[in-house]
């Protein structure tokens, strides 16, 4: 499990995209975002991509960021 707090956005995401590659593919991955305060367009893009692509879940994800990650306006 991972724990992402605080502000995430194009410029800071590479720390996480660096642990998540670290994974092995097709492992259990939890990322937890109870304390994700605010995060832009091009995050929530990645966020439905791993989710699909990777099977990562979400624990504790923003009712804003599920339905942000829901719209088709992302497209």
């Amino acid at each position: 499990m991972l724990a992402v707090c605080g502000r995430l956005d194009t410029e800071n995401v590479g720390e996480l995209r660096e642990s998540l590659d670290a994974i092995a593919v097709g492992a259990a991955v939890v990322l937890d975002l109870t304390d994700l305060l605010l995060v832009d367009r091009d995050v929530i893009r990645l966020l439905r991509e791993w989710e699909g692509r990777r099977h990562i879940v979400f624990r504790n994800c923003p009712a804003y960021i599920r339905a942000w990650m829901a719209a088709d306006d992302l497209l």
